[in-house]
């Protein structure tokens, strides 16, 4: 589907700049090199949005393309510079709570549930519909660039995996506008609230709003940790930094990176 000719009137109440893009490789790379040339041309809750984007990054240094006018990618920068670097690492999290709320606002009555994987998979019925990514901006720590990618009207076909949806596959239709100016509504709230509470992830609520939204919680699971090895056991709790807490008998494990997969 070509980008509505409307717009996203929606988003643009909510955000500064909505930069509408007809193709593009990513955009990510394209909003990252934007704003370090001109930070100031792209302030807070800016967006940079396609429906056809080829050549898609992820997490891991993953990449993927999707058929023109399947997916929605969306790239918003955050001002970021009043907080704490040690809480910075919530900011992903955040970012798939926010997303989380927004897909779950789209199936209302549906009988679908969404839900998080940690660290910010937002998956419906277990299965995936969008994946994030948040990158700093070079030369600019004030400023981080959140990537995401939403499965909005890929077929059974062209979908990547097989643990993968969209919504299409789920016989609706999503309202991208109004799902984007959700996701940025609450992206923005909770930024907020970790800012104003000093970076207390707990003290904000932040802690408490991911925990309700993660399935991940709760799960028998086994992570591929960077170095390769990995972990199974079941995922316990989120500790205060943002990290997954993975009990394996007495030993508990706390996890800062890695792929999870949910064993049940």
């Amino acid at each position: 589907m070509p980008i509505p000719a409307q717009g996203y009137p929606l988003s643009a109440a909510v955000s500064p700049r909505v930069h509408i893009a007809e193709t593009t490789g990513s955009t990510n790379a394209d909003l990252v090199a934007a704003v370090a040339a001109g930070a100031g041309d792209w302030p807070h809750l800016s967006v940079l949005l396609t429906t056809d984007q080829r050549s898609g990054r992820g997490r891991l240094d993953r990449s993927w393309t999707t058929p023109a006018g399947t997916a929605l990618a969306v790239s918003v920068v955050v001002e970021v510079g009043e907080l704490p670097t040690p809480s910075r690492g919530w900011i992903p999290l955040i970012a798939g709570a926010a997303m989380t709320r927004a897909v779950s606002a789209q199936l209302l009555g549906t009988g679908n549930m969404a839900g998080l994987k940690w660290p910010n998979d937002v998956l419906v019925d277990g299965t995936k519909i969008c994946g994030i990514l948040a990158e700093a901006v070079p030369g600019h720590p004030e400023s981080v660039v959140i990537g995401a990618g939403v499965n909005t009207r890929m077929t059974q076909a062209d979908l990547p995996v097989a643990t993968a949806t969209s919504f299409a596959v789920l016989g609706l239709e999503v309202d991208e506008d109004r799902l984007l100016a959700d996701y940025l509504r609450a992206l923005d709230e909770q930024l907020t609230a970790l800012d104003a509470s000093g970076g207390d992830a707990a003290a904000s609520g932040v802690l408490g709003e991911v925990e309700a939204l993660c399935t991940t919680l709760g799960s028998d699971v086994r992570v591929a940790l960077p170095d390769g090895s990995s972990l199974t056991g079941r995922a316990q709790r989120i500790d205060p930094s943002g990290r997954l807490v993975v009990a394996s008998g007495d030993i508990e494990t706390p996890v800062a990176a890695g792929d999870v997969v949910h064993v049940r």
